[in-house]
């Protein structure tokens, strides 16, 4: 896993190095945050046009919990990172990539524990109240065609 993150950040190295080349030879002259603003302003955007369909699709077919799970996931995946940065820069503990799997592992484990949960909770509502929902889905789905 080390290597891949080491190849990972060798690779972005070698496309800022080819951007700045860009920016020197061309004449450009932007500064390093202004090239930060203008790739990551067009990384994002580009990024917004591909997952906002999948995330309507997906909230389409009753799927949010996928949505909230990529977004959760994706947050804790910058905080644990920036947590071994941190310690690996002040020296109040060890930079590892293993504390990165281990802290990710835990939110996955948590996450299972909560759709087990989630899971009881609605087959528990679906039968006590008679198979209602089911229903009202039904003519409701029958209205819209």
């Amino acid at each position: 896993m080390e290597s891949i993150l080491y190849s990972l950040v060798m690779f972005i190295a070698r496309i800022h190095a080819w951007l700045m080349n860009i920016n020197n030879v061309r004449g450009y002259n932007y500064t390093d945050k202004q090239l930060h603003f203008i790739v990551i302003g067009l990384l994002g955007g580009a990024m917004v046009l591909i997952l906002h369909p999948i995330f309507l699709w997906l909230s389409r077919r009753g799927m949010t919990i996928v949505i909230t799970f990529l977004y959760v996931f994706t947050v804790l995946v910058g905080i644990t990172f920036a947590i071994e940065i941190g310690q690996g820069l002040t020296g109040t503990g060890n930079m590892e990539f293993g504390d990165i799997v281990s802290g990710l592992t835990g939110f996955l484990v948590v996450f299972v524990i909560y759709c087990i949960g989630l899971g009881i909770f609605t087959l528990l509502k679906r039968g006590l109240g008679g198979g209602r929902e089911q229903e009202q889905y039904g003519r409701h789905d029958r209205q819209r065609r």
